[in-house]
């Protein structure tokens, strides 16, 4: 999988160059992937690891009369950032499509930074009061709103760069970093843990991989100053680029693209919570356990890149629906498996096949989505289905399937949940017509 020359064209660099002399051309150079990738890995990192410190985040920052009032504070303030994200994908994904991509990746990447920032270096609740939680509550919300503006623009950008009959492959990326940046993290985590005693952990140990996240921005910031914009120099300057496009004329679309969405991103975070599933219900030790939620992270991001070559190779619609069937078929009896057979082979099996399926599934979804939308919506498009899918079902999944497996008492309960919005999103899938073949839009 390569990714063309590493010179780079002249007429790329110039701002007003557009997507179909990236593709005319085929000089698409690694930077551009490198530009997209490194700051999309690093907006997710951020965001994630705000979820494997939130125990000691909410100790620092959120005191109350017991350590589960803490984490409970801790972790709606996690959901905080969902919440932001449908406006970011509005507001961004349409600077994105006014102003072009590279301007609107450049301001992701500032939102996060700052929203970081924050949460390093904000004293605890201890040292000035209420002013802590207030901080942190705002910097979650800039973090959602970097998160849900960065992947329209970011896959639109892809998309667009893309040289002939790569587009699949190209726009994988922006899942493949997704699952980069989740197991980067989990490392990040078990590295933390093993080095330092639980009382350094709390008191300043958490702060370190948001550190380290920080060190990686001027190298981003650099990246993405170089790469070449996509969007028509034309539609960026034009009257008719500052008009909006009427909306009317794609809703039933983006309601079909969060359906489709739903499945992928419910078994994304039924995946993300195989950690706590293995401790709570499997009765694992949290070591183990936090293994699951690292291989897989890694397992998305090369499958994703599988599923990005797939659909090149034979269509997005099949490459996002099969998968999603296998994973209806075989999710319930995965974890009917792994609750008769606990242990770290089978958690990790369990945990890399479905990450796998979501996986391939999810990145031809997130090529087709946008090659259905014009060039002046397709950022903002794809922006508002992602961030709705993922606030509505990303951010209530945990919830939900917890309750499940206390109210069935079904350790298998979460696979149910995945496979009945795995359903849900084959159907949609079905509603997609083909686009591998089609010409992007550009009005």
């Amino acid at each position: 999988m390569t990714f063309g020359t590493a010179t780079l064209d002249p007429a790329m660099t110039s701002p007003d160059s557009g997507a179909s002399g990236a593709a005319q051309t085929g000089k698409v150079p690694r930077s551009i992937v490198a530009a997209t990738v490194a700051g999309n890995a690093l907006e997710f990192y951020d965001f994630v690891t705000y979820a494997f410190f939130a125990v000691y985040i909410g100790k620092a920052f959120f005191p109350a009369a017991t350590p589960m009032g803490s984490l409970m504070l801790s972790v709606a303030v996690f959901g905080v950032g969902f919440f932001a994200r449908p406006l970011g994908g509005i507001l961004i994904g349409a600077f994105a499509d006014r102003a072009g991509r590279r301007p609107a990746m450049l301001l992701t990447i500032g939102l996060i930074t700052v929203g970081t920032l924050g949460l390093a270096l904000t004293p605890s609740y201890a040292s000035i009061g209420m002013a802590a939680p207030v901080i942190v509550v705002v910097c979650r919300l800039v973090q959602g709103l970097a998160l849900g503006g960065e992947v329209g623009p970011a896959s639109a950008f892809l998309i667009e760069a893309a040289p002939e009959g790569r587009r699949g492959l190209y726009a994988s990326w922006q899942l493949a970093s997704q699952g980069l940046a989740a197991g980067v993290a989990g490392v990040m985590g078990m590295t933390m843990t093993a080095l330092v005693t639980p009382a350094q952990m709390a008191d300043w140990g958490w702060r370190v991989p948001f550190v380290v996240g920080l060190l990686l921005v001027p190298l981003a910031i650099y990246l993405r100053r170089r790469m070449p914009e996509t969007l028509h120099g034309d539609r960026r300057s034009s009257s008719a680029s500052r008009a909006r496009p009427p909306r009317a004329r794609y809703r039933g679309f983006i309601a079909i693209a969060v359906l489709v969405m739903v499945g992928g991103t419910v078994s994304t975070y039924v995946l993300n919570f195989m950690t706590t599933y293995a401790i709570t219900t499997l009765k694992m030790s949290p070591g183990i356990a936090l293994s699951a939620t690292v291989v897989g992270g890694f397992v998305t991001a090369a499958f994703a890149l599988v599923g990005g070559w797939l659909a090149d190779r034979h269509g997005r619609r099949s490459t996002m629906l099969w998968p999603r069937l296998l994973t209806v078929a075989l999710a319930v009896p995965a974890f009917m498996l792994l609750a008769a057979h606990p242990g770290i082979g089978m958690l990790l099996a369990v945990s890399s096949v479905l990450s796998a399926l979501t996986a391939i599934s999810g990145a031809a979804s997130m090529t087709a989505i946008p090659e259905l939308l014009p060039a002046s919506f397709r950022a903002t498009g794809l922006a508002i289905a992602y961030a709705i899918g993922v606030s509505l079902f990303g951010g209530s999944t945990q919830f939900i399937i917890t309750w499940l497996i206390g109210a069935t008492g079904n350790p298998a309960a979460p696979a149910w949940y995945m496979a009945a919005a795995s359903v849900v999103s084959a159907l949609a899938m079905l509603a997609l017509p083909e686009s591998r073949d089609r010409k992007l839009l550009q009005d």
